[in-house]
């Protein structure tokens, strides 16, 4: 989705991944395979950046050993070769699952709102928030964490109607991201601006510029039409984790 949405004649964007970049290659274009977990790989790759966008990472719940060195031994290495290679920047993917225990009552979960994950993958999005604050105040790196919601290509049930980040909404925050002005440390969410929303803040997001112009809404005759109007005891609205906070969701073990 970034890689398009990003793309601008005065960027190159230099694409990592543990797998070859799907091709072709296209001005403005540089590909790196590699791994996140690879000190001196992620180094080399920061070489002259202005900025990284860190989105590496398993992207749900996984046994321990692998959430560990993935998600946060993963995330660790971006900050330290982004600090090694003189970046000044990075915009960390984090996910509404670092606070997916959160209940309704508490909506809309504030800017910067103490963790409360709902899965080792959700725990190691809040490693990676606090690895962030120490690589700010200690190295006086700018870093965004982004506590995503439901990015996805259209909402696919009616609970996305007001979870959903649209794919060009996403383009718009990352890039207001990576060209606000000194941001320092911000925690903050990413999510469409859904007639259905309300669930977290985009006080922070609005403030880095952030202008979503997309409307989960537009889908809702479709969805409702299919699946109905949601319950008010369906278990996946008890929390703003949905499914992840689901005992049936225990990681599985190695």
């Amino acid at each position: 989705m970034l890689r398009t949405r990003l793309a601008a004649p005065h960027r190159v964007l230099r694409l990592l991944d543990v797998t070859p970049v799907a091709e072709p290659i296209g001005p403005g274009e540089e590909a790196v395979t590699a791994s996140v977990t690879d000190m001196a790989a992620l180094t080399a790759a920061c070489a002259g950046a202005d900025a990284v966008v860190h989105l590496g990472g398993i992207p749900g719940e996984a046994p321990w050993e692998q959430i560990l060195d993935v998600n946060i031994n993963g995330t660790y290495t971006v900050f330290e070769a982004a600090r090694r290679a003189g970046v000044r920047r990075v915009v960390f993917a984090s996910s509404n699952h670092a606070v997916g225990f959160t209940p309704p009552s508490k909506f809309p979960v504030a800017d910067f709102a103490f963790p409360a994950p709902d899965t080792y993958y959700g725990a190691s999005k809040a490693a990676g928030e606090a690895l962030a604050a120490l690589y700010v105040n200690r190295y006086g790196l700018d870093i965004v964490c982004i506590r995503i919601l439901s990015c996805i290509e259209k909402p696919i049930h009616p609970r996305m109607l007001a979870t959903w980040l649209s794919p060009d909404d996403c383009g718009r925050l990352f890039d207001a991201c990576l060209t606000a002005e000194s941001p320092g440390l911000q925690v903050i969410y990413g999510v469409s601006a859904n007639s259905r929303g309300g669930w977290v803040s985009l006080a922070g997001a609005r403030a880095l510029g952030y202008a979503p112009a997309d409307n989960a809404e537009d889908y809702a005759a479709e969805l409702i039409a299919k699946y109905g109007e949601p319950e008010p005891d369906d278990v996946t609205f008890k929390y703003l984790g949905g499914d992840f906070t689901s005992p049936t969701l225990d990681a599985p073990l190695e």
